[in-house]
């Protein structure tokens, strides 16, 4: 079993029907057309994959047919927090009975003047909680929207008093001496950036990869990112260019853009309170991205 997330992972988004749920199958190709684009594995229900919109169940579901698809259990790191540490356990423990041992798991966070320990309380409650040696939890760092942040300390503290099982963290925050400091306080993590524009910096500073959503549109220019022979700094201009091309409001205008680059409509549903925004949104964000890639090709 591989201990970390390492490498290009997808923060992937979900495919719903007209009615906003769960299209199952198309969320699979899109998970087998990501993997055949150079992901080296997938995380669903991140916040790209609009992840705390849906249930326990559908998430389940969800994973299990990508795992009847074929796609590796060890490939598969699905977004299992929740504002309840029961429901959160509960999702976990159910992941880790389809044979899926990593989990990308959010602080419980809808309160949000917390302080460190009770972060920490709340990760060692639901650890505990799911009771499986065989569980490998990546911290989700996004204080912007979860209103929750991990503290570096915390995840230190974690790392020496459960080992191995805490194994990693996104750090979605933006601020790269944030993840600098998760590096320092937390030996053995494997640190992650939800930043596409910090790949080769962080990888340079001792961090392993990332869990990212720019993979869902341009794989390959997140894929040079990690380019060593160049150092990976050749396509961080190109790959600010590209994420330029995702104004506000973001989930809308992304899921317009895959709509556009794979001619499906489809895409272009979210699940409320998210919006579809004006299809054409999509189609100059894809023209723009189609440039770009061109350019840096």
């Amino acid at each position: 079993m591989a201990e970390q997330i390492t490498g290009m992972w997808a923060a992937m988004t979900t495919k719903l029907h007209a009615d906003a749920r769960v299209d199952i199958a198309g969320t699979v190709r899109h998970g087998q057309w990501l993997l055949a684009n150079g992901c080296d594995g997938l995380v669903p229900f991140g916040t790209t994959g609009e992840g705390p919109s849906f249930s326990g169940t559908e998430r389940l579901a969800t994973t299990e047919a990508l795992l009847k698809a074929g796609i590796s259990a060890d490939k598969l790191a699905p977004g299992t927090g929740t504002a309840s540490i029961p429901d959160t356990i509960e999702i976990t423990k159910g992941m880790l009975a389809l044979g899926v041992h990593k989990a990308m798991v959010l602080p419980p966070f809808y309160f949000r003047d917390v302080d460190a320990q009770g972060i920490e309380d709340a990760f060692a409650a639901i650890i505990d909680g799911v009771g499986d040696a065989n569980l490998r939890v990546t911290a989700y760092h996004i204080p912007q929207v979860s209103g929750v942040p991990v503290p570096p300390a915390v995840l230190g503290s974690l790392r020496r008093r459960f080992g191995a099982m805490v194994a990693g963290v996104k750090d979605s925050s933006g601020d790269f001496d944030n993840t600098l400091a998760f590096i320092r306080e937390a030996p053995g993590v494997g640190v992650l950036t939800g930043d596409e524009t910090a790949i080769a910096k962080l990888l340079d500073a001792g961090g392993v990869g990332t869990i990212c959503g720019m993979v869902n549109l341009v794989p390959h220019l997140v894929r040079a990112m990690f380019d060593r022979s160049a150092g990976g700094h050749n396509g961080t201009d190109a790959m600010r260019a590209a994420c330029a091309c995702l104004h506000a409001p973001f989930f809308g205008v992304l899921k317009a853009t895959l709509a556009a680059q794979q001619n499906d409509p489809a895409w272009l549903t979210l699940r409320a309170p998210l919006r579809a925004v004006d299809p054409v949104l999509g189609v100059r964000a894809a023209a723009a991205m189609a440039a770009i890639t061109a350019k840096a090709a």
